[in-house]
């Protein structure tokens, strides 16, 4: 029997990567990486334009080079042949909002608006349009909308429509010159097939999409801005599919710049935390997947729709068809630790690191494990990039509380670690107090596969045993998984994603077990952390704020 494959391809905030894996077992035979030229745009646009505070833009261009050098790439290592590829799927990291033309040109690449900062593809973490999510969100309490409890009684300045708002307040002849408004992945998967749709799994968490009611009326848009009561049939015009679903076959241009056979199945566009969830063949309901990289997103399935207030949403069909999925998350986890690698690590420590062979961090990682729960007698607040669950508001900041002159740096980036932990802890309390059960704690991303101590203060924080993701590039083969099942069984792939997911996720042998006397110190520590989280983020001391509106001052 001849052996066949499919391709998974993840973009994340700085780069993109695809791998190539046996259809059948999930077994991964090669990858690649492309790092985004143009990062992230957060000062200026590439011709010099600048931007204002919390912006976060990116470039089209580096997406699509991903397809141009990765894919050439893993045939080139793996030695598989395209005609043995049955199918391609791809995710993307959400919410990242772009205004195209009809046959699919980003609004950027449009002559006249390449120094205009609302025809650019919103980044997840573009947070400038906060002030349009706080009226959405007052607008939609006043109005009594039911859908708005499903987001945890909030809409975050990161989605979608806050995003779209946005460009027509600031740049009307941006909104009025787009033909849509689409996510990246969805975007991405246009450009390959050739043919737009509009997935399940950013519809549902970033559009305000229900699959039963569809999207907010009309006369709600309205009470937003009176030029938005069409937008969702002047803009959002296109194909719902549900999540493994064939969205198209490869183009004949796509496959002549990228190796692939033309035809080969594309599937639906998917989130990159969502599409984890089969990489480590969860199979079931309340098993929580926390996707760890630059921020956290934490994912899992449930039998029922609760509304949870604070988290990110609950979204039927949103994850696996046939099941709710429900979504938590935090803004500043592996952001968190790069900004202390590039601002706090001493001069001193670094040629220590290098000494012994070792990055940075990974040299912090050695000194923080030597230290014991409570030694340094600090605690820290996860909010340097805002705080999405369970709070959301991105205008909350970092803190730390307990520093002395005595301080060191591993005690600091203990801390830090340490609050990502309590962080996760406090959206999982969150689950419980309104009846979703969270039974088991998996983890994915970077920071699971390289930092052994975060994931035992995780697990001891949590009181639950934590599971390691089997593959380095968790999305990536959430993705491939996907792919199988659009390509289906009579091609060498799967019928459901259920079977895929049994079939080709998997874990490591790894698993970081509570201990009980840190587990019961964390206790205390993380009361101490809740005390600070409700004072600075429900309202008794906006401090954050106000230093926050006085920095604007002077951007």
């Amino acid at each position: 029997m001849v052996r066949k494959y499919t391709i998974g391809i993840d973009f994340g905030t700085l780069s993109g990567r695809a791998i190539i894996v046996d259809a059948k077992t999930g077994e991964e035979f090669a990858d690649s990486e492309y790092v985004y030229p143009h990062a992230v745009l957060d000062e200026r646009l590439p011709d010099g334009t600048p931007l204002g505070v919390d912006w976060a833009l990116q470039h089209p261009k580096d997406w699509l080079e991903v397809y141009y050098e990765t894919l050439p790439a893993v045939f080139q290592r793996s030695g598989i042949s395209p005609d043995d590829v049955i199918g391609v799927g791809v995710d993307f990291t959400a919410c990242t909002f772009m205004p195209v033309k009809r046959d699919g040109t980003p609004l950027c690449f449009v002559p006249g608006f390449e120094s205009n900062p609302n025809a650019w593809p919103k980044l997840w973490k573009h947070h400038a349009a906060q002030d349009k999510a706080n009226m959405l969100n007052d607008s939609a309490h006043s109005r009594k909308e039911d859908w708005i409890n499903r987001y945890g009684g909030k809409i975050s300045s990161e989605w979608e429509v806050p995003k779209a708002w946005e460009v027509l307040s600031q740049s009307p002849e941006a909104y009025a010159a787009a033909d849509y408004f689409m996510e990246g992945a969805d975007w991405i998967v246009w450009q390959l097939c050739g043919k737009p749709t509009r997935n399940t799994c950013t519809a549902g968490y970033k559009g305000i999409w229900h699959k039963r009611d569809g999207y907010p009326s009309p006369d709600f848009f309205a009470s937003l801005d009176s030029r938005m009561r069409n937008y969702i049939a002047e803009k959002l015009d296109y194909t719902i599919v549900q999540l493994g679903a064939r969205a198209g076959g490869v183009t004949k241009e796509m496959a002549a710049r990228t190796g692939l056979k033309e035809g080969t199945a594309v599937a639906a566009g998917n989130m990159d935390a969502h599409v984890t969830v089969p990489a480590v063949g969860i199979d079931g309901p309340g098993k929580m997947l926390a996707i760890m990289g630059t921020s956290s997103c934490h994912i899992f399935l449930g039998t029922e729709e609760k509304e949870v207030p604070g988290t990110c949403g609950v979204v039927e069909d949103g994850v696996y068809p046939g099941y709710y999925g429900y979504e938590g998350g935090q803004s500043c986890v592996g952001d968190h630790f790069a900004w202390f690698a590039e601002n706090c690590i001493p001069a001193g420590y670094i040629e220590k690191a290098k000494a012994e062979g070792l990055k940075p961090l990974a040299y912090m990682d050695k000194k923080a494990a030597e230290l014991k729960p409570g030694q340094s007698g600090l605690v820290a607040l996860d909010w340097w990039n805002g705080n999405r669950s369970v709070l959301v508001d991105v205008d909350l900041t970092g803190m730390m509380v307990g520093m002395s002159l005595a301080t060191k740096p591993e005690e600091m980036y203990r801390a830090l670690i340490e609050a990502t932990a309590y962080g996760t802890r406090r959206l999982i309390e969150q689950f419980r107090k309104y009846g979703v059960p969270v039974d088991e704690f998996y983890a994915s991303g970077g920071l699971s596969q390289k930092s052994s101590i975060m994931m035992q203060i995780y697990a001891d924080v949590i009181r639950m045993p934590v599971k390691i993701a089997g593959s380095k590039h968790g999305p990536a083969l959430g993705s491939a998984i996907f792919a199988s099942v659009a390509a289906g069984s009579k091609n060498g792939g799967y019928d459901d994603i259920l079977t895929a997911a049994r079939a080709m996720g998997k874990l490591k042998d790894v698993v970081y077990e509570p201990i009980a006397e840190n587990a019961d110190m964390y206790d205390k520590l993380y009361a101490e952390y809740v005390i600070l989280h409700d004072y600075f983020g429900r309202g008794a001391n906006d401090v954050m704020k106000r230093l926050k509106s006085i920095k604007k001052l002077f951007k």
